[in-house]
């Protein structure tokens, strides 16, 4: 199979890349914090068609592959951006995408695509952990569509979306498989309630409670009954994407930390000069090298047709990067010493992204005992 990248992927790496070192050094990030992202940055995005870049270009996107996505959350990684682009692009495309009639498409994703309209995934729930088919928000059927009642928890830039896609059960204990649809909700909706805060890494989120929000009948995206196929999917998408943009996070703490040994004095001569120090430098670099090419696999495999097989590369694949995000962070707060700890510092923010990479979309042992349990 072939690894290289072709012309146009190379172009948009160094096009990102150009645009992302000139408007994202840490100073401005703060900044962007503050505000929950960078409008400004957004409208840039949709000018570079990236918000459009997955999208068939019947409604308005450009007809990217996997790896094309990749290649910018690679680049948000080694910066840390901000935007909402795994929320609303990824997460909502891909929920759009498996299950949104053409109508809807065609009125919907162009509203990314140019920027003006945001959206969040609402599905993880406060009992539920990991188990995607743990759904007691309840959508109870009225004479003109439906009507959600429940909460829903840590909804990633939540609090700043336009519209919710919002998973609720229809029909069905807790844990079944059936009975759970997918409603199109706007976020300002009478009866919603949201509660933002901060996630550790610096992300937006928010917890949100839905009480009597009426949803009509054109707002169901497809089946009401057969949700959770598509959340599934949408789960699979933020594996790809978060692993790709761990990659870019390890990228930058590596190349901090060879440069902060190269120029730490310690003892009369720097750090770096150190081969047991140059031997962590090494193990942080194969570390690295095996994520992205797990990352590789996650993007391949995304839209593999075997459900079975392709569940399995992205599990494998949310492991490895989560061990080797795991081990390339903790050795490069720890090769920094003591400014490594300090929230002056980048690399800790760093650090902290990675973490919080780990634990969305199951964690590590999730993962392994998914795997574990396929071989049994």
């Amino acid at each position: 199979m072939d690894f290289e990248f072709t012309e146009e992927q190379r172009l948009l790496r160094e096009s990102l890349d150009r645009l992302l070192g000139n408007s994202y050094e840490f100073a401005k990030r703060k900044a962007y914090m503050a505000e929950g992202f960078s409008r400004a940055m957004w409208a840039q995005y949709a000018e570079m068609g990236l918000l459009g870049l997955p999208f068939a270009e019947a409604h308005g996107g450009f007809g990217g592959s996997a790896v094309d996505v990749m290649i910018v959350m690679e680049a948000f990684g080694r910066v840390l951006a901000l935007e909402p682009y795994l929320a609303t692009v990824i997460l909502a495309g891909t929920a759009l995408g498996h299950a949104g009639s053409e109508a809807q498409n065609r009125a919907i994703m162009p509203l990314i695509a140019d920027g003006s309209l945001r959206l969040a995934v609402a599905h993880g729930e406060r009992q539920a952990r990991y188990d995607l088919n743990d759904v007691i928000t309840t959508a109870t059927k009225t004479p003109s569509g439906w009507r959600l009642d429940g909460a829903k928890s840590v909804v990633v830039h939540g609090d700043s979306a336009d519209r919710l896609i919002v998973s609720a059960r229809v029909s069905g204990d807790r844990h079944d498989p059936g009975g759970i649809g997918l409603f199109l909700v706007d976020a300002r909706a009478a009866g919603i309630v949201r509660r933002a805060y901060k996630m550790r890494d610096g992300t937006s989120a928010a917890d949100i409670a839905f009480s009597g929000v009426d949803v009509p009948a054109p707002d169901v995206l497809g089946d009401p009954e057969q949700g959770l196929a598509t959340v599934e999917r949408v789960n699979q998408a933020g594996i790809m994407a978060t692993s790709a943009e761990a990659v870019g996070t390890m990228e930058t703490m590596l190349n901090m930390t060879v440069e902060y040994m190269k120029t730490r004095v310690q003892f009369g001569k720097p750090i770096g000069e150190n081969q047991a120090l140059q031997h962590r430098a090494t193990e942080m670099m194969i570390a690295m090298e095996q994520g992205r090419s797990l990352a590789m696999l996650a993007a391949v495999m995304v839209d593999d047709e075997n459900a079975a097989q392709r569940d399995r590369d992205l599990s494998t694949a949310k492991v490895g990067v989560g061990q080797a995000a795991r081990f390339v962070s903790q050795n490069a707060v720890q090769l920094h010493g003591g400014i490594g700890m300090t929230d002056e510092y980048a690399v800790g923010h760093y650090f902290r992204r990675c973490m919080v990479i780990e634990h969305s979309f199951g964690d590590t042992g999730y993962h392994l005992s998914k795997l574990a349990s396929a071989i049994a």
